[in-house]
């Protein structure tokens, strides 16, 4: 077996199973207030070798339990935990070659940077790079990475760019 996939299954399960008892809560949320849509969205994406297949995910975005909703397709091989973002089969960037040799992912280069004031072309050079460049290596580094993005940013006594004054300052001195 690959050992890209092994990784993919043992990993994929074992944050599934750790994160069902999250999941159903959260489906339970989401089916209490009925949103317009149901609870799950669906997606058509291009996989490994341009097939397509339909992407389930639960409707929020919080604490990105979407992202934690994909896992089954990561257990069953449409998708991976870590390689460039799953695009719809219409989108252009979808056929190209490089892009069909590997599985989506949950997560990436790209994905980690998606908050970044990158050009408009870094994210699909950075998906680009890891196909042609990846190793299990590159894929715990991603995926160690992602664990703090997938928090909410810690802005709280941090000093801005813009803010320079020295600790203790107070304007009204």
């Amino acid at each position: 077996m690959d050992p890209k996939r092994l990784l993919d299954l043992t990993l994929g399960t074992l944050l599934l199973l750790l994160a069902a008892p999250l999941l159903a809560a959260a489906a339970c949320s989401l089916a209490v207030r009925r949103p317009p849509g149901g609870i799950v969205v669906r997606e058509l994406r291009a996989g490994l070798h341009g097939y397509p297949f339909t992407v389930r995910s639960l409707r929020t975005r919080r604490a990105r339990l979407d992202l934690l909703s994909r896992l089954p397709h990561v257990v069953t091989g449409e998708m991976s935990l870590v390689g460039p973002a799953a695009l719809a089969p219409e989108n252009p960037r979808a056929a190209a070659p490089w892009r069909q040799t590997v599985r989506p992912g949950l997560t990436g280069p790209a994905q980690l940077r998606r908050c970044s004031p990158l050009p408009w072309d870094e994210p699909e050079l950075l998906d680009q790079h890891y196909v042609e460049h990846h190793w299990i290596g590159l894929d715990l580094a991603v995926l160690v990475r992602t664990l703090p993005a997938l928090l909410p940013p810690r802005t709280q006594g941090a000093l801005s760019d813009a803010d320079h004054r020295l600790p203790g300052y107070s304007a009204t001195e």
